[in-house]
């Protein structure tokens, strides 16, 4: 509705001239403005959130400032990208600094809420990230007492990638539709006259959550440490985000997001010990999460009583830093990494009792789950 042409046979490459003309809708672009700005002065502390793939410039800043009023817009490009990769690209063959601008296309100081995906991608016709990872394993092989397949390991592994790279670097929010937080392994299908007013598929198998030795549960327990990790660091709502590393060999990216560190190996099978992370201040950094831990899935290979002191870069600067410290990176896991406080002799016991928590954790419920925070 913003556009006379309505974007159909259009394509927006983000050059002003392509939003701001006679092809623009004024009167829409007034109607959006006024309703956000009937919305917050009636519920100051409501959200509007904007559907747009055009990238509208100013669709997020305050009407006073002339813009159309929305507080978030949706990264919808994000989605679309995964589905692109999983279905027509090898893993080997992921163009690291393809997938970086895809998550990082946003205009700055407009907020975004970043989605892997979402109940597009549930309803039926379509499939989720799970179901292209796990394809039919997803019905014979999600118990822990069965020993994991190399389709199994891939798919525990990328899920939960794919789902901390978008949170960390794709926008200020983060969107998930219930059930893609653990895989759900059946696709949703309302009463239509197509299946015959079925409500079999009309449902989400909480069940399986609830079920401690299937695998949805240990991806349940990645997506609650997910919100935590945000609750503690408040990365989400950080205007800090840089990423200070993009190796398409090694298929690694390092990316800084609020105060901490994450460091990704997309490698299918090759493990790095001693890699370089610059860091932006010295001192001594440990593990804030791991994507390796057992309760996730994992295989324990990082070390949470790890210290990782830093050490002056050569030359003057690594990577735009003046400073590096060096971690393992095993294959196709995530790393957060934060600067440790001086007192810091409780850290290992506290990520101990996180793994605890998340073993015996239940699922969440409700339907689209928004993570927002506020700027401060």
């Amino acid at each position: 509705m913003l556009y006379q042409h309505h974007g159909i046979n259009t394509a927006f490459s983000g050059h002003y001239h392509e939003y701001f003309g006679p092809q623009a809708d004024v009167d829409a672009c007034v109607y959006l403005m006024m309703a956000n700005e009937v919305i917050h002065e009636t519920h100051p502390d409501a959200i509007t959130i904007a559907e747009d793939v055009s990238g509208m410039p100013t669709l997020c800043r305050p009407v006073q400032e002339g813009g159309l009023g929305f507080d978030y817009r949706l990264n919808m490009a994000i989605p679309d990208t995964w589905i692109r990769l999983l279905k027509e690209v090898r893993d080997e063959d992921w163009g690291m600094m393809d997938l970086v601008n895809a998550l990082c296309n946003r205009r700055y100081t407009e907020k975004t809420v970043a989605y892997a995906e979402s109940h597009d991608q549930a309803l039926v016709g379509d499939k989720t990230i799970a179901m292209w990872l796990f394809d039919a394993e997803m019905y014979t092989n999600m118990s822990t007492l069965n020993e994991a397949t190399a389709v199994t390991e891939r798919g525990m592994s990328l899920h939960k990638m794919i789902r901390m790279v978008t949170m960390a670097l794709g926008g200020e929010g983060w969107l998930n539709f219930m059930g893609n937080e653990f895989g759900h392994p059946e696709w949703l299908d309302f009463p239509r006259e197509g299946n015959e007013w079925s409500h079999k598929h009309c449902r989400r198998q909480w069940s399986l959550v609830d079920t401690d030795h299937m695998r949805y549960c240990q991806l349940n327990a990645w997506d609650k440490a997910m919100m935590e990790l945000d609750d503690k660091y408040k990365f989400l709502s950080s205007p800090t985000q840089w990423v200070t590393h993009i190796d398409q060999e090694q298929q690694v990216l390092v990316a800084e997001r609020g105060p901490l560190i994450f460091v990704f190996n997309w490698h299918p099978h090759q493990d790095y010990e001693g890699l370089k992370v610059a860091a932006p201040e010295p001192g001594k950094y440990v593990v804030a999460m791991d994507s390796d831990g057992f309760c996730f899935g994992g295989h324990g290979r990082i070390h949470w009583d790890a210290e990782h002191f830093t050490t002056p870069a050569e030359e003057g600067k690594f990577n735009e830093r003046d400073q590096y410290f060096q971690v393992l990176a095993p294959s196709r896991t995530v790393v957060a990494y934060v600067k440790a406080p001086e007192n810091n002799q409780s850290h290992h016991q506290q990520h101990q009792q996180q793994q605890q928590q998340y073993t015996t954790s239940s699922s969440s419920t409700g339907n689209e789950q928004w993570g927002t925070r506020p700027e401060h």
